[in-house]
């Protein structure tokens, strides 16, 4: 339900759908103001009425009047306890992109025909962005079914385009040391290092703090607290190579420190910005004139990749780069071509 006007008519247009079907009143007034004051009173009135009681199978009646925005609200009070603030980012984002696309509309006026059309009309500007408006819209309405707003989630009805998977970008240990010779700043080469060889996301190794280390059990303890939190809000365990060891060692003993310190900063108390290291890690490879394509993720995906060459499970490479799903990990499978040549041998 909302405000509009048109060429039709002098005055502002109040819209808003009824099983799919748009319908439109008259405000009767050319002031946006007393427009809105209209399109106010309506929705007082409406939720004013009494709930009758509607059967399981039916559908939701026009007096369960909830917009999007009010919707994504609620929604987002939801997840923000149980999930981690970049999901509740996406979240919101894909409610602005409907929002935009629709108009802020009653929840149970969205169907299957603007849902398609929806997906279609952002799959032609981003096919990874379309993607995952589809995934966290169909989940938030999947929600509102539990909470009775509707009672058809109109996102199962449509088929998300096939979408061209390709293999994630990784460079070899050559390359990566050609990346190193052409950074000049020793803590950006200690960052870029330990990201090589332990495959930490930028938000962790920014926010390693030296309680996370243990030298003796020559390992780093990822770990969740007040001000960060991992993206599956997980904990995990990651064992240190001796290039990773003799890095923070070093560190470890060049300076005093506590141990909820961060690890890396450029200046003492200053926490360093993840888009500040990724853009001087950018530097270096165009300064090495190696592809465009790579980028700092590019080192995690390093990581996995060089171990499913080295024949290491599956399962081993979810678990240290914490993935949920070993789906998510699947994407290296390609990579063990060893595996892959012994199996054809036992033929």
């Amino acid at each position: 339900m909302f405000i509009t006007k048109n060429n039709k008519s002098r005055y502002f247009q109040l819209v808003y759908f009824v099983n799919g079907k748009r319908t439109t009143i008259s405000t009767k007034t050319e002031d946006e103001k007393q427009a809105n004051e209209f399109l106010f009173k309506l929705k007082y009135n409406l939720l004013k009425k009494p709930q009758r009681i509607i059967p399981q199978k039916e559908t939701p009646s026009v007096e369960q009047l909830i917009t999007l925005s009010q919707y994504m609200g609620e929604y987002l009070n939801h997840i923000k306890p149980i999930k981690s603030p970049r999901y509740a980012t996406s979240i919101s984002l894909s409610f602005r992109q409907l929002i935009l696309f629709c108009g802020d509309i009653v929840l149970n006026s969205v169907n299957s025909k603007i849902v398609d059309q929806f997906i279609t009309s952002t799959f032609t500007r981003t096919q990874r962005g379309s993607h995952l408006y589809y995934r966290t819209l169909k989940a938030a309405f999947n929600k509102a079914i539990g909470w009775g707003y509707i009672s058809v989630n109109p996102f199962t009805k449509v088929k998300f385009p096939k979408v061209s998977k390709s293999f994630p970008i990784f460079i070899s240990e050559d390359e990566f040391l050609i990346i190193l010779a052409n950074c000049r700043q020793q803590f950006l080469r200690e960052i870029f290092i330990v990201a090589f060889y332990t495959g930490l996301r930028i938000s962790e190794i920014l926010n390693m703090k030296w309680h996370w280390i243990n030298f003796f059990q020559n390992q780093i303890t990822v770990k969740c607290s007040e001000d960060f939190i991992t993206k599956n809000k997980n904990e995990r365990i990651i064992p240190m190579s001796v290039k990773v060891k003799n890095i923070l060692l070093n560190r470890f003993n060049s300076a005093s420190h506590n141990p909820n310190e961060v690890v890396f900063y450029q200046k003492k108390g200053i926490n360093l910005l993840p888009n500040f290291v990724s853009k001087q890690f950018k530097n270096s490879v165009r300064n090495s004139n190696l592809s465009e394509k790579i980028h700092f993720h590019t080192l995690r995906h390093s990581f996995a990749s060089l171990l499913a060459q080295k024949g290491v499970s599956l399962y081993i490479v979810k678990e240290l780069l914490g993935h949920e799903d070993i789906t998510t990990t699947q994407i290296y499978s390609h990579l063990q071509q060893k595996n892959l040549k012994d199996a054809i041998n036992l033929l």
